[in-house]
């Protein structure tokens, strides 16, 4: 097992890990899935699906070749469970990192996930607008808050409706060992994308997001 410690010593050229396939234990707990990957400098490169994310060595903890360790739903993102608790009323003052905890509560997901994809998304900001469409918090598309049955301009709905969706994507692929980079994906560019590429799409602003995500949520657990 190599550790991110001992990661930041390589240098030179880049070194591959010439194994079938791979699990990637990160700091945060998040175990993602690789059929190789490369160290070159402090940077990480995945090789995945036929596509390639790329991280920070200080994240990683360790590898572990998949002929021994078969990946498991990562522990810190559990599968969805029914049924799904009744809303809960909360005063409209809440700060957005309240908003997150409560929405991450009732759909079972961790309170450090569902506050690093809002912040993401739209860096806390409950009247934030993308050029797309896309609203509030949890960036929330209105075709996709509509299906959601929330009004995203109402801060309490539209993070409880971005951890639903986040909550969905998980389930529909938690057969997967890439689930929760399958399910970022998924919420950044769409599930058509995903199926388009058989995993996560080529898409720079898509890789970059996940990578934000990965960061926030490596960074709150840490404690920094």
């Amino acid at each position: 097992m190599l550790a991110a410690g001992m990661l930041a010593a390589v240098s030179g050229a880049a070194w591959a890990a010439e194994t079938a396939g791979e699990s990637i234990v990160l700091r945060s707990g998040l175990r993602l899935h690789a059929e190789r990957h490369e160290v070159e400098g402090d940077k990480i490169r995945l090789f995945t699906n036929g596509g390639q994310i790329e991280l920070p060595a200080s994240v990683v903890l360790e590898f572990e070749p998949d002929d021994f360790v078969t990946p498991p739903v990562p522990a810190a993102v559990p599968a969805p469970v029914s049924p799904v608790p009744p809303p809960v009323d909360v005063p409209a003052e809440l700060r957005p990192a309240e908003l997150a905890e409560l929405a991450a509560r009732k759909y079972k997901l961790p309170e450090a996930f569902v506050r690093s994809v809002m912040r993401a998304e739209s860096g806390f900001q409950p009247t934030a607008l993308s050029p797309k469409g896309a609203i509030g918090l949890m960036q929330l598309m209105p075709d996709t808050a509509r299906t959601l049955g929330v009004d995203p301009k109402v801060p309490q709905q539209n993070a409880e409706g971005g951890a639903q969706y986040l909550r969905e994507l998980l389930a529909r692929y938690e057969d997967n060992p890439d689930q929760v980079l399958l399910a970022l994906a998924a919420y950044n560019a769409g599930p058509g994308a995903v199926e388009k590429y058989h995993g996560v799409p080529p898409y720079r602003e898509t890789r970059e997001y996940i990578l934000r995500v990965l960061k926030n949520w490596d960074r709150q657990n840490s404690g920094h």
